[in-house]
C-alpha cells in the first residue's frame, strides 16, 4: 500500500508583509516554487509557520489558501496542536479540514507531560478526527521526548496514527521505533542535516524548514535516498550542512527567513516573540545562499 506522506515534505513558512500581514504573494510564490521542484507533500502551520502567533481566522485562511494553490497536485498536512488536550480536540473540530489528507500534531509542550500522559493526549487526537495523524516528536522545543516505547504503543494501539516526524535526533531511540514499528507506520525525519542517514536506516522521508529555501537539493536528496543512491544523496547532505548549521543558529523561523529574504523570496518580517536574526548571521546566511542557489 503506498503511503501519502512519504518523501520530500516541507513545513511551510508564513511570509508576512512590513504590516505584519499574512503575504500571500510570497506564500503562493513559495507553493509553486515548492511543486515546480518535485517535492512530494506540503505542511501548513507546523511550527516553522510561526502558528502560536496566528489568530482562528488567519490559520483556517493559511488552510484554504494552501490548499487551493495546491489543487491535489500533492497531499497537504496541517498542523494542529498544542499543550492543552482539550484545546487541539476542539480546534480539529473547529477548523474546516475537509480537504486537508493529514494531520501533524507535535508533543505537548511546557507541560512535559509523563509518558502516559503523552500516550493518552494522542489517543484522544486519533479518535477525534478521521484524518491520518503524524505525531511530533521535537524535544528542543517542547522540553519532553516521546520515547520509541510510546511511539510505537500508539503506532499499534491507533489505526490513524500513520507515523512520526522525529526530530529527537536520538539514533538510539529511532532504530528502536524502526525495528517494532508495523508496515502503516512511517518514521520521516525533522532534521534536515539528517536526512540521508535517517533514510538508510529504513527512515521514508523529511519534513524540512531548508526546502523553503532549497526544495530542488531536498527533494533531489531525498530522492536519491530512497532510490538506494547514497553517493549523490550525500553528496547534497555535505553541500547543504553548512546552512543548516546557519539555519538553526538563532532559532527557526528566523533563519530561514533571513536567507529567503537575502534571495528575494519574502520580507525578513516575523510576529514576535520572533525577532530577525542578527547582522552577522544575516550575512553569513546571505553567502551561503548564494552558493546554493546559483
Amino acid at each position: 500500500m503506498s503511503k501519502t506522506f512519504h518523501g520530500a515534505g516541507v513545513a511551510l513558512i508564513t511570509p508576512f508583509d512590513a504590516d505584519q500581514k499574512i503575504d500571500y504573494n510570497s506564500l503562493g510564490r513559495l507553493v509553486d516554487n515548492q511543486l515546480e521542484n518535485h517535492m512530494d507533500f506540503l505542511v501548513a502551520l507546523g511550527t516553522t509557520a510561526e502558528t502560536s502567533t496566528l489568530s482562528g481566522e488567519e490559520k483556517q485562511a493559511v488552510i484554504d489558501f494552501v490548499i487551493a494553490r495546491v489543487a491535489g497536485r500533492v497531499p497537504v498536512m496541517v498542523g494542529v496542536g498544542g499543550n492543552c488536550t482539550a484545546e487541539v480536540v476542539e480546534q480539529l473540530t473547529v477548523l474546516n479540514l475537509q480537504k486537508a489528507e493529514g494531520i501533524l500534531s507535535v508533543v505537548p509542550y511546557y507541560s512535559k507531560p509523563t509518558q502516559e500522559g503523552i500516550y493518552q493526549h494522542f489517543k484522544a487526537i486519533a479518535a477525534a478526527t478521521p484524518l491520518p495523524v503524524m505525531v511530533y516528536n521535537v524535544p528542543g522545543r517542547t522540553g519532553t521526548s516521546m520515547s520509541a516505547e510510546t511511539t510505537l504503543r500508539l503506532a499499534h494501539d491507533c489505526a490513524n496514527i500513520i507515523g512520526t516526524k522525529e526530530a529527537s535526533g536520538n539514533f538510539a531511540e529511532i532504530i528502536k521505533i524502526l525495528k517494532g514499528k508495523p508496515d502503516h507506520f512511517s518514521v520521516i525525519t525533522g532534521d534536515d542535516g539528517l536526512v540521508v542517514p535517517t533514510i538508510s536506516l529504513g527512515g521514508e522521508g523529511v519534513i524540512s524548514v531548508a526546502a523553503n529555501l532549497a526544495p530542488r537539493l531536498i527533494s533531489a536528496m531525498t530522492h536519491y535516498a530512497l532510490n538506494g543512491d547514497y553517493s549523490n544523496a550525500a553528496a547534497i547532505q555535505l553541500e547543504l550542512q553548512p546552512i543548516v548549521e546557519d539555519l538553526f543558529a538563532e532559532g527557526n523561523p528566523p533563519g530561514v527567513k533571513a536567507a529567503m529574504h537575502s534571495a528575494g523570496m519574502c520580507e525578513n518580517q516575523l510576529r514576535l516573540p520572533m525577532v530577525p536574526v542578527s547582522e552577522k548571521l544575516y550575512n553569513s546566511l546571505t553567502e551561503k545562499t548564494k552558493r546554493l542557489t546559483k
